[in-house]
C-alpha cells in the first residue's frame, strides 16, 4: 500500500528533575532518529516562557539540528510571525537555506506561542496591533524570500541574502479557517495544527483551502499536512501510560499551573479533582495512543478524513528514549 509521507514536530519538552540543555539533547537524538528512520521533516515549535517547553528560538534550533542531521528537510513549526519582524525571519531562514539548501522549511504562525503579557514583552508594541500587521508582514516575508508575487516595489532596496542560489519552503500554519484562507489566496502549502485543535474546523479549513486555493509558481496544487498527537508502544496498555505525562500537560497548559512534564509514574498516581478530571476529558492529550497497529489504524482514518497530503506527528513524552522507540515502531509500520 502506497502511503503519504510522514514528518515530526518537536517541542524540546523539558523534563521534571532536568534542564533545557538536556531538553535539547533529546531533540537533536530525535532528529537524528527520524533522519534515519525516513521521516521527511524536522520541525520545531515556537513557545515562550513556558516551564516545559525549550523550544523558544526556532531558527536557533533549526540550524543545530540541520548541522546534525544529513537528509532530513528541518523547518519551523512554526516561527510566529506577530513575535518578530520581518526582515529578521527572512534573514534567518535565507542564512539557514544558504547553510543547508533545499532543506530548510518556514513555517509561519500567528498565534503568540504565549500569554498576553509575554508577547508584549516579546513584540514591543500591542500585541493587537502586531496580529493587525500579519498579512502585511507575510507579504513582505514571502517578497524577501524571492516570491516576485508579493509588492516587490516594497523591498527594491532589501535583500535577506546577497545572492541567494535557492529560498527556504514557507508554509502557512493555523488551528482555524483563517490561515487555511490565508494560504489559499497565496498559494501556499498549509499545515493544519489537529494535535491540539480537535474540533470540526479541520474540516471547514480544509474545504476553504482546497476549494479557494489559488496557483502559485512554486506550488501549482495544494499541499495540505495535518499534525497528530501519537505514541506508539508494545502493548495499548504501555502507550496509554506512557502519554499520561502528556495528557497532564495539556491540563496543566489549560489551568495556568504550568511546570516541566512529569514522569509516567508521577501522572499515573495523580488524585484529579472532579473539575480536573472534567477539563482533561475534553483535551485531546495524545490523540492515538497504542500499538503501532491501533495508531496506524487512527492516522489512515485521520488521512481518510481529511485527504491529507502529508501528516506531521507530534507527542509529549517524558523522555526521548519513548519518543524515537515510538517513531520507529510508527516508521515500520506505515513502510517508511
Amino acid at each position: 500500500m502506497s502511503r503519504i509521507p510522514l514528518s515530526v514536530l518537536d517541542l524540546a519538552t523539558v523534563r521534571e528533575g532536568h534542564d533545557s540543555a538536556d531538553a535539547l539533547r533529546g531533540t537533536t537524538e530525535i532528529a537524528q532518529a527520524a533522519d534515519e528512520l525516513g521521516y521527511s521533516r524536522f520541525w520545531v515549535a515556537e513557545h515562550h516562557n513556558m516551564p516545559a517547553v525549550a523550544s523558544t528560538s526556532p531558527p536557533v534550533l533549526v540550524a543545530h539540528v540541520a548541522a546534525n542531521t544529513r537528509r532530513i528537510r528541518v523547518g519551523s513549526g512554526g516561527v510566529m510571525l506577530p513575535n518578530h519582524m520581518p526582515f529578521v525571519v527572512a534573514e534567518q531562514f535565507a542564512l539557514l537555506e544558504a547553510l543547508h539548501p533545499g532543506r530548510i522549511d518556514l513555517g509561519i504562525g500567528r498565534a503568540p506561542g504565549t500569554d498576553q503579557a509575554t508577547a508584549a514583552a516579546l513584540r514591543g508594541v500591542s500585541p493587537r496591533l502586531a496580529v493587525e500587521q500579519f498579512p502585511d508582514h507575510l507579504g513582505m516575508v514571502l517578497a524577501l524570500l524571492g516570491d516576485g508575487r508579493v509588492a516587490p516595489e516594497r523591498i527594491e532596496h532589501l535583500r535577506a541574502t546577497p545572492v541567494p542560489q535557492s529560498f527556504p519552503e514557507v508554509w502557512m500554519l493555523g488551528s482555524s479557517t483563517y490561515g487555511a484562507q490565508v494560504a489559499a489566496a497565496l498559494g501556499l502549502p498549509f499545515c493544519y495544527a489537529y494535535h491540539f485543535a480537535m474540533s470540526g474546523d479541520v474540516d471547514s479549513a480544509v474545504h476553504l483551502y482546497r476549494s479557494g486555493f489559488q496557483p502559485s509558481p512554486r506550488f501549482p496544487e495544494p499541499h495540505l499536512m495535518i499534525s497528530a498527537s501519537v505514541l506508539a508502544a508494545e502493548t495499548t496498555e504501555e502507550a496509554r501510560y506512557l502519554a499520561g505525562p502528556s495528557r497532564i500537560m495539556a491540563l496543566s497548559l489549560r489551568t495556568g499551573r504550568l511546570g516541566p512534564i512529569i514522569s509516567p509514574e508521577a501522572a499515573a498516581s495523580i488524585e484529579l479533582s472532579e473539575l480536573d478530571r472534567s477539563v482533561l476529558n475534553q483535551l485531546p492529550g495524545t490523540q492515538y495512543a497504542g500499538t503501532a497497529d491501533e495508531v496506524i489504524t487512527g492516522l489512515d482514518a485521520l488521512v481518510e478524513r481529511t485527504g491529507a497530503d502529508e501528516l506531521i506527528l507530534a507527542g509529549a513524552v517524558y523522555d526521548s528514549a519513548t519518543r524515537r522507540d515510538s517513531l520507529a515502531r510508527i516508521a515500520k509500520a506505515w513502510g517508511l
